[in-house]
């Protein structure tokens, strides 16, 4: 018997508007596809994510969804960018009631709020002259606090981000990142990074560059919402991302439980 038609979204995360923030693409599968087709199609999209998610319980309540995040080269532990972009599809299509759902991942449980946008009136805008609910996705995901990384291996991370200069190099407890601090947000959106030779550096991963605006991929904020929320003394920050298609999320670091929650919104292209 075929298989049925995959519906799919592609969801620019961190933005409200179209081909800003961050894109990923979003797939609900309505029957079991196995590993290899599922990688098939994650570097067909090319995208840095694509999603998969499959219904688990029918629960109005608190509904839950399995999530599973593919590069275009292979499955990983944990996405924030796509994980937004897969609440804001299943919020915004109606194939949940609720304002809360729950994903089963390879990272745990995870969860996902509708907040609305007080900014807005009644938390409505207009689009193509129709009134729109307007709103943020919150997820709550674990912090990933960061240690000094003290290593011979600077030159190194240095010929990784193609020799910027570097105020301080830390190294996460959870996802094994480095995290390289540089001196301006300019030097973040001005930096060149080379792919052969990060794979190069320490880590399992890859390198976080940060500065005071830092950029907007999703799980990264468990580590700059640790990292800059204790250096600034603050348990609320703003994040921007500094790149041609820019964004912003909103972070708050629960530190007595070492919880992040992100607030941003998103829009399908």
């Amino acid at each position: 018997m075929a298989k049925k038609a995959v519906k799919y979204s592609v969801v620019d995360a961190f933005t409200d508007s179209a081909f800003k923030g961050n894109p990923a693409a979003v797939c609900l599968l309505e029957e079991e596809r196995d590993d290899q087709w599922l990688q098939a199609v994650a570097s067909e999209f090319n995208l840095s994510e694509t999603c998969y998610l499959t219904r688990l319980t029918e629960s109005d309540s608190t509904p839950r969804f399995g999530l599973r995040w593919f590069t275009p080269s292979n499955e990983v532990e944990l996405c924030g960018h796509a994980t937004l972009a897969a609440a804001y599809i299943l919020f915004n299509s109606g194939l949940v009631k609720s304002d809360i759902v729950e994903f089963s991942t390879l990272s745990g449980i995870l969860k996902a709020k509708k907040v609305p946008d007080v900014k807005t009136a009644n938390g409505l805008n207009t689009h193509n002259g129709e009134a729109q609910e307007s709103y943020f996705v919150e997820l709550n995901f674990p912090a990933d606090p960061s240690n000094e990384f003290n290593s011979g291996d600077v030159s190194v991370i240095s010929k990784a981000l193609d020799g910027a200069s570097m105020v301080e190099i830390r190294r996460t407890t959870v996802t094994d990142d480095l995290l390289a601090v540089l001196p301006s947000a300019n030097a973040v959106a001005d930096l060149q990074p080379q792919p052969d030779a990060i794979k190069k550096c320490p880590g399992s991963r890859g390198v976080l560059a940060t500065a005071i605006a830092p950029p907007e991929s999703g799980s990264a904020h468990c580590v700059l919402a640790s990292y800059w929320c204790k250096k600034l003394g603050k348990s609320d920050v703003v994040g921007y991302l500094a790149s041609q298609q820019g964004g912003r999320v909103r972070i708050h670091l629960d530190d007595q439980n070492q919880r992040v929650l992100r607030r941003g919104k998103a829009v399908t292209v």
